[in-house]
């Protein structure tokens, strides 16, 4: 375990932001008026499933208590990091400077993340040209809670949308483009990368953003876009709603594993908080090492087609190994 998730662990995100801003607890999550800009309705949201925050207001940014702290006291993460570890009593080893180069680095990219998703978010809540994709969540029963709690998101169909709204947050172009959220074709061209779809951000065990899924509503292709390989991001590495149900894994001993990220949020809803999905692709040594911390039964609930067939007598084989 590295020291920063040693400290999550030993710090909860309500009590920490609580400390520098009141919260009031609405359903699942707690509220409070935006500590980073001047409001008069709440829209500062506390999640504590994710042990994450994000303005829905002015500001439409978010993250974890590292990215808080760092925001709120000026500091840069070597601050933030020395702040909370004294917090939690942790024991700060020394760090190479390179190893903490690194480290700040990974911290930036999981903000652009964080930038992205509420920034996807908005648009999916307020937007005129969302209506679609509302309407199609809707018919998909899904509530507001699971839209706020997941943090679902739309992509507008532009080409340049994300990028300028990115650069105002004084993101430069290769961040960008390195974090997933840009993409360039053979002739050098730069535009977003996620264009028309509904978003889904995909977070890791701690509960960063790492990358994203996006959905196409009409029949384009792929119907499933998710991020490229990046530094936060492995496809083979990451499994969608851990952040949200690994608690209950440990404690029920069973993780149910699905194909799709609705299907997570639908089980979810409906109180079934051990749910998971590995996104389409088959279990991975590296999946199973994830899930092996937390229990000692893991249930296959894939489609009941060819693929899904496939899918589940691999991912038996793996487990068995």
């Amino acid at each position: 375990m590295s020291v920063v998730d040693e400290i999550k662990q030993r710090i909860d995100a309500v009590e920490l932001i609580g400390s520098y801003v009141p919260l009031k607890k609405t359903g699942a999550t707690y509220k409070g008026l935006c500590p980073f800009h001047s409001e008069k309705t709440p829209s500062f949201v506390v999640f504590p499933d994710s042990q994450s925050w994000h303005c829905f207001g002015a500001c439409g940014t978010g993250g974890d208590i590292f990215t808080f702290v760092m925001r709120r006291e000026n500091l840069d993460f070597a601050g933030a990091l020395k702040l909370l570890a004294q917090r939690a009593g942790v024991e700060l080893e020394p760090q190479s400077a390179g190893a903490r180069v690194q480290a700040e680095h990974l911290e930036r990219l999981r903000r652009i993340n964080s930038l992205a998703a509420g920034y996807y978010h908005e648009s999916l809540i307020s937007s005129p040209e969302a209506s679609s994709a509302r309407r199609y969540l809707e018919r998909r029963q899904l509530t507001d809670a699971s839209l706020s709690a997941f943090q679902l998101g739309w992509a507008p169909d532009e080409w340049h949308h994300l990028e300028s709204f990115l650069r105002s947050e004084g993101v430069s172009r290769e961040e960008a483009l390195e974090a997933g959220l840009l993409t360039a074709n053979e002739a050098g061209n730069v535009y977003d990368r996620f264009r028309g779809r509904i978003m889904f951000p995909i977070r890791d065990l701690q509960g960063h953003i790492v990358g994203f899924g996006g959905r196409v509503l009409d029949d384009s292709q792929p119907k499933y876009l998710n991020s490229p390989q990046t530094p936060l991001f492995d496809k083979g590495r990451v499994l969608y709603g851990i952040d949200r149900a690994h608690r209950s894994i440990r404690e029920g001993g069973t993780a149910i594993i699905v194909e799709g990220y609705m299907d997570v949020i639908a089980a979810h809803q409906c109180g079934a908080t051990n749910v998971i999905a590995c996104m389409g692709t088959a279990l991975s040594e590296a999946h199973l090492d994830v899930l092996k911390r937390l229990c000692k039964t893991m249930v296959l609930a894939l489609d009941a087609d060819e693929a899904g067939l496939r899918a589940a007598e691999r991912g038996a084989m793996a487990a068995t190994e």
